[in-house]
């Protein structure tokens, strides 16, 4: 098996140190990028999942204000990570906290709905997050995480067209270079956006892409349907699973 965690890691590394470097203007009053404060815990999931080729990788947007914001994992619902996973270390604090999003790590007692739906899906049918992993991986297009003065979460693609680019210069940089480690047959996005991004750099590398339904509960398909039955159908449908 071809160790590809140390160059993840490195990679990854790379992609906080760029973007720590951007700036944001208002809408956007507060920045948090896991990828500093939650760094241990992000390593030790390059470190233990990321090793070895991976025929799928399945890309999300960026973190979720409850999830890998808080812990440091891709679609990070705590218990998913703490319990199946088997990842839990000490998480610190952003530069600067909004007082309405507070980073309680593994304390945090909110869910991560999307998380849950998502990991749910691979504990079923794998068993042993180890089965899931040899053939699977999980990143985010962006490692950063965007609130309002209010506190509300804001996705990147609704930031202003010069800040996006600039942001997505570096994110798909990064894309560019987990799929030359990791060298998938596939690239699912979660959701439109993520398929929109992935396609863009996974067209010039002869990696096939595909979609699966987003697991958000801000998604009424998503809500109305078994997600995990859906996500299933959806990639038998694509060839991805038999």
């Amino acid at each position: 098996m071809p160790n590809t965690s140390q160059p993840l890691i490195a990679a990854t590394r790379e992609l906080s140190r760029q973007v720590e470097r951007l700036k944001f203007a208002p809408p956007v009053t507060h920045i948090y990028n896991p990828l500093t404060y939650a760094w241990q815990a992000h390593e030790d999931y390059l470190r233990r999942f990321g090793a070895g080729r991976k025929r799928v990788i399945f890309l999300g947007m960026n973190p979720g204000p409850f999830g890998m914001a808080q812990i440091g994992v891709p679609f990070g619902e705590i218990a998913a990570v703490r319990d199946w996973m088997k990842i839990q270390t000490p998480i610190g604090k952003p530069a600067v906290e909004h007082p309405k999003r507070p980073i309680l790590g593994f304390d945090c007692p909110r869910s991560e709905v999307s998380g849950r739906r998502f990991w749910k899906l691979f504990a079923e049918r794998f068993g042993a997050p180890e089965k899931f992993f040899t053939g699977h991986f999980v990143v985010n297009y962006c490692p950063l995480a965007f609130l309002a003065g209010s506190g509300a979460n804001l996705t990147p693609n609704k930031l202003p067209k010069a800040e996006r680019e600039r942001l997505f210069e570096i994110c798909d940089q990064h894309l560019r270079r987990v799929l030359e480690i990791l060298q998938p047959e596939w690239l699912i996005g979660i959701g439109a956006f993520a398929k929109e991004r992935g396609g863009l750099v996974a067209e010039k590398m002869a990696v096939r892409t595909g979609q699966i339904l987003h697991p958000s509960p801000a998604s009424p398909k998503a809500n109305r349907h078994d997600w995990g039955q859906t996500a299933a159908k959806e990639l038998i449908q694509l060839g991805v699973w038999k």
